[in-house]
């Protein structure tokens, strides 16, 4: 094989592999990465620090407003809101991006509390509470898995 023939198929190559920086990523991209992400981490956080609350941890405790515990859901829910309405008038990559992320963050405060949001009560700790545990397992396994086996767009 010469050279020539191993040049022009060298770019083919590229644009076909996975990419394995961020830069690399496909701007359109960013903001299903960014949700991906975004999702995981808050969801290992939430785990952690509801699982600290739960063993009574020192200066750990539920958020509450009068006297009445205010679920993360909440928060979720609320910024869910805020990312559709947003979504709705910005269209730029860079925004994309940020909105991928709080979308992300937004649905892992959501999702980790699907057992309360099914019962009604508060089950976090019954074997309803694993619901919202087993949900959020699929989605981080679906989507990446999604996001690993597809590649990214072609530019021309």
């Amino acid at each position: 094989m010469n050279n020539s023939t191993r040049e022009d198929s060298a770019p083919d190559a590229a644009a076909k592999r996975r990419p394995r920086r961020w830069r690399e990523v496909s701007p359109t991209r960013h903001g299903l990465v960014l949700a991906w992400w975004g999702f995981t981490v808050t969801f290992g956080g939430l785990r952690l620090l509801t699982w600290l609350i739960h063993i009574d941890v020192s200066g750990v405790g539920n958020i509450q407003a009068g006297g009445v515990h205010l679920h993360h859901y909440i928060w979720g829910i609320l910024l869910l809101m805020i990312v559709g309405a947003y979504g709705l008038v910005e269209r730029s990559p860079r925004w994309r991006a940020w909105l991928g992320l709080i979308y992300g963050i937004a649905m892992a405060l959501v999702i980790d509390e699907t057992g309360n949001l099914v019962d009604l009560k508060d089950v976090y700790w019954q074997h309803a509470g694993g619901i919202g545990i087993a949900i959020a397992l699929i989605l981080i396994g679906v989507c990446g898995s999604f996001l690993a086996f597809t590649h990214r767009e072609e530019t021309r």
